[in-house]
């Protein structure tokens, strides 16, 4: 009696444990995904700032960002399908232990090389206060030039942060795949989509904070506690400055190390709810439908084969897998449509800077307090929605497309929010394109100045001058930022046809049109956002409920897998090449060379990003109408097999009772036989 009590209590508290362990998974997969945005988005954060440090183009910086779908690259695929076999939990932990340990790597360079020395052609004196001229009789001689790169290290630090995003990019693997299919596994039919969509919402969390903490870190500067600030002759808004990219790393790189630790805990499998199981079908009915593709309740997986059974079975799964044409088709349109979305992502943060003339801490605190909101909200009324309006696979379809749709015409507005371009003297001003001949003239012909340096001051007449040499200012007051040159002979004011004016170090305050457009600029930004991110998760949950239960894991991580090769790895590099092709300055590297790029042809910046992301969003849309007629046939081919499914149970059913009617009726035979015996017998006597 007390052995059945305590079996009896067992199975009243199992429910109840497994509630429990499913909620833990659920906050630690939240985290784990917090985590991993945060540290993404912080990447994207910094793009201007390691061009800047480490003097690259913009398609270098996307080669770095690309890096972790290199690392995804390598492991996803085996991650995804063995990983669906294995523990789960553990391997989701291992992932960020791996994660964590790349985002510090990434964070190495800054202690392994010098100090920043940003380019300038202003040279103090020993009194600080008292500069030497602007306008030199003669430049510095070769060997003084090449004296400042003794000690320099031949290697290129940024492989550091390229290999570090690697390490990053393959601990991220496992959690996304195995995280949303254990979800799938032991979640009610009904809220499945409802806890992925809050999961995904944290995940869109993650990208404020991190954006957040890109715009605290660029307002500091990189080699804070370690220089003079007061000598510092550049401020956030040049297009020199390096904030503190390394602080937000080793902050991010914590994080995401605990965010392991509850995984470690979690079992392998929890008990499956009562309405997803196969209690309530009949024995024969769940004989009957074990291997139907259509089988409505959750797939357990199998108990650990042999590795060698398991790579065997690879390579025909997926064969399997990608003969679904719907899966084929959805897989094409997400990947053009993030081809889209991430190169857009990436350089944002610099097309604010570079075309409305904002610091790239501004920059980055507009991203994480309006625009990442935006999207956050849209991806969890989405998955309420469908929630609430009991969508189906083709309603969900709609709905997605639908607010794609409406985001794309919506989106068409930020050709017409243009800025002029800076007004550069020599540069912007004598024409569009940079020539280094142009930014000489008479007025400053009697300096000895180099076309090369950009060390911007800002005229008395509202233009800015490549450096005090080329304004033509013979003398200089001040220090670090409160410099001041005055007798500058190219400041001319207007109806003068000589002047005498001064100058003030930085380039001149941006253009009073950009400061009236860039308000509408950000409202229609969050609207488009917002509305796009509506068909987030009914989008995804097309892919999920469109292929079998065995296959979930494999097709999920292969989805990713593809987005990231085809999409994650090769856009930020060729976004950041044709911005690379609007630049009309480039910086100099200490040593020579090519650096980052100081200012761009704003016109010519907003029609190829605006003109490639709108794009491709129009190819994807094509794509969808094929989408479309897909899967209105494979909804019919179901509804046939679940038609066929249906008749096969009432057969079964049927000749289950004829067996048991014929069965009765031999019995009642038998026993009438013998007692017909019984009575002759007793007759006979």
């Amino acid at each position: 009696m007390a052995r059945q009590f305590h079996k009896e209590s067992r199975n009243k508290l199992r429910p109840t444990l497994g509630s429990s362990l499913f909620l833990m998974f659920l906050v630690a997969l939240s985290f784990a995904y917090f985590a991993k945005a945060l540290s993404g988005s912080y990447m994207k954060s910094t793009i201007t700032q390691l061009e800047r440090r480490f003097d690259i183009p913009s398609y270098l910086t996307g080669v770095i960002d690309g890096s972790f779908e290199i690392g995804n690259l390598l492991v996803i695929a085996f991650v995804s399908y063995f990983g669906a076999k294995l523990h789960r939990p553990k391997i989701i932990a291992m992932g960020c232990v791996l994660m964590a340990v790349g985002t510090f790597i990434i964070a190495l360079p800054h202690f392994l090389i010098g100090r920043y020395k940003f380019e300038t052609s202003i040279r103090s004196s020993v009194n600080s206060t008292n500069n030497l001229s602007p306008c030199p009789a003669r430049l510095l001689s070769p060997s003084a030039l090449a004296s400042g790169c003794e000690g320099e290290s031949n290697l290129s630090m940024w492989i550091y942060v390229f290999l570090g995003n690697v390490l990053r990019g393959i601990g991220e693997t496992p959690v996304q795949p195995l995280g949303i299919s254990y979800i799938d596994d032991f979640a009610r039919e009904e809220n499945a989509a409802f806890y992925i969509g809050c999961v995904q919402t944290i995940a869109v969390i993650g990208p404020v904070f991190g954006y957040l903490l890109g715009s605290l870190c660029a307002k500091i500067y990189v080699d804070i506690g370690f220089v003079n600030m007061e000598s510092i002759t550049i401020s956030p808004g040049d297009a020199r400055w390096v904030g503190a990219w390394w602080l937000g790393y080793l902050i991010a790189g914590v994080i995401t190390l605990l965010s392991a630790i509850p995984f470690w805990f979690l079992p392998r499998s929890l008990p499956i709810p009562s309405d997803r199981g196969p209690a309530q079908c009949t024995p024969e009915r769940t004989s009957f439908l074990k291997d139907s593709p259509l089988l409505e309740h959750k797939y357990q997986a199998d108990e650990p084969a042999g590795f060698l059974e398991m790579a065997k079975d690879f390579i025909p799964t997926l064969k399997t897998l990608l003969g679904n044409p719907v899966y084929f088709i959805y897989l094409c349109v997400t990947i053009i449509q993030l081809n889209s979305l991430i190169g857009m992502v990436t350089y944002k943060p610099k097309y604010i800077e570079q075309h409305y003339g904002q610091s790239a801490s501004k920059a980055n605190f507009l991203m994480g307090t309006i625009n990442i909101p935006a999207v956050a909200l849209g991806i969890f009324t989405g998955g309420l929605l469908m929630k609430r309006l009991k969508l189906s696979i083709m309603g969900a379809a709609k709905f997605a497309f639908g607010t794609s749709l409406i985001g794309y015409f919506l989106s068409l507005f930020f050709f017409v929010m243009s800025c002029e371009n800076v007004k550069v003297a020599g540069i912007t001003l004598d024409g569009v394109s940079y020539e280094e001949r142009s930014v000489f003239s008479a007025c400053n012909s009697d300096c000895v100045c180099s076309g090369r340096d950009w060390d911007p001051v800002c005229g008395e007449n509202g233009i800015t001058y490549v450096s005090p040499c080329l304004a033509g200012c013979q003398t200089s007051t001040g220090s670090g930022k409160n410099t001041v040159f005055s007798n500058c002979s190219c400041v001319v004011a207007a109806g003068l046809s000589s002047g005498n004016l001064t100058a003030s170090v930085g380039h001149c305050p941006h253009r009073d049109d950009c400061d009236r457009v860039f308000p509408y600029f950000l409202a229609l930004s969050v609207i488009t956002s917002f509305i796009i991110s509506l068909g987030g998760t009914p989008g995804y949950m097309v892919l999920i409920r469109c292929i079998k239960p065995q296959l979930k894991s494999l097709a999920l991580g292969f989805h990713t897998l593809s987005t990231r090769t085809l999409a994650g790895i090769p856009a930020p590099i060729y976004f950041g090449a044709i911005i690379d092709t609007t630049c009309l300055k480039w910086g100099q590297k200490r040593c020579g060379g090519r650096g980052a790029c100081r200012i761009y042809n704003t016109t010519a910046y907003r029609i190829a990003y605006l003109g490639l992301t709108m794009g491709l969003r129009t190819v994807s849309f094509l794509l969808c109408i094929l989408g479309f007629v897909l899967l209105k046939q494979h909804l019919q081919r179901e509804e046939c097999s679940t038609h066929r499914v249906a008749n096969g149970g009432a057969e079964l059913e049927a000749l289950r009772k004829e067996e048991v009617l014929a069965s009765n009726s031999d019995q009642s035979l038998q026993t009438s036989t013998t007692d017909y015996n019984s009575t002759e017998r007793e007759t006979r006597l």
